[in-house]
């Protein structure tokens, strides 16, 4: 059942996002930063954890999962610096995720020799 779950809510996320590209002017990259803030305001007022657990992998791997790392990681950082983790926590959280994304762009565009659009 906990594949069927993560499935479903995944897919969910995934249409949605689908039917907010075709049907506003929004282009892909504010979607995607409307998805991290709003999966950081879910993680704030306490929702993602019962939506993860829900959900499993459907909720954590969508950009949602994303806003929710940065929000724990804010909030652990308050926790132990006070009003300077506000600015140092996401970076902490978030350092790994992106790292890997240079690092394994960079490694793909070694391997398939990427060329610009004309």
């Amino acid at each position: 059942m906990d594949y069927l779950n993560a499935f479903w809510v995944g897919g969910l996320i995934c249409a949605l996002v689908q039917i907010l590209m075709e049907k506003t002017k929004l282009m892909p990259g504010r979607i995607m930063v409307l998805l991290v803030c709003t999966g950081a305001l879910i993680s704030f007022f306490g929702w993602y954890e019962p939506f993860l657990e829900y959900a499993g992998a459907g909720a954590s791997v969508p950009l949602l999962g994303y806003g929710n790392i940065l929000m724990q990681g804010v909030r652990e950082a308050v926790a132990e610096s006070g009003f300077i983790g506000l600015f140092q926590g996401g970076f902490k959280a978030g350092a790994v995720g992106c790292s890997a994304a240079l690092v394994f762009g960079y490694l793909a565009s070694l391997l398939f020799r990427p060329k610009m659009k004309g």
